[in-house]
């Protein structure tokens, strides 16, 4: 039943959704003309991938190198020990930084997921921030 308050006719509705399908299903603008695509981010906006941004709240040393991790390694990685876990990350070219960490680690030691392996990476010693993150 048609209220008459609709802003756009049935039409133009259609015509918009047939505009968006392209974007919903690709996940990315898909218009060929560039001034119409969203702006992306600029370098200097403010990082909100690890929440809210307060003063000197940026992401720990942890949650830095568990991010590289899980960019790089699989659930179906896991369970595995050291020896494993650098042939995997070698497999998908990980920045040699984060493989280096891994051969410090006990040959015997067992891992069952991300956050294991990377709390046993921080307590190992190491400082600093894994690699270049954006690589």
């Amino acid at each position: 039943m048609q209220r008459g308050s609709d802003r756009m006719s049935v039409h133009r509705d259609d015509e918009m959704k047939h505009e968006l399908q392209g974007l919903l299903r690709s996940g990315h603008p898909t218009r060929s003309e560039e001034w119409n695509d969203p702006e992306p981010a600029a370098e200097d906006d403010p990082d909100v991938t690890y929440g809210p941004v307060t003063p000197g709240r940026g992401p720990t040393y942890l949650e830095a190198l568990r991010l590289e991790l899980a960019r790089n390694l699989t659930r179906g990685s896991f369970p595995a020990g050291p020896r494993e876990l650098t042939r995997e990350l070698r497999r998908g070219n990980a920045p040699d930084a984060l493989v280096e960490g891994l051969d410090r680690l006990p040959h015997k030691a067992r891992y069952d997921n991300v956050q294991e392996l990377a709390v046993a990476l921080t307590e190992d010693g190491r400082s600093g921030p894994p690699g270049p993150q954006g690589a």
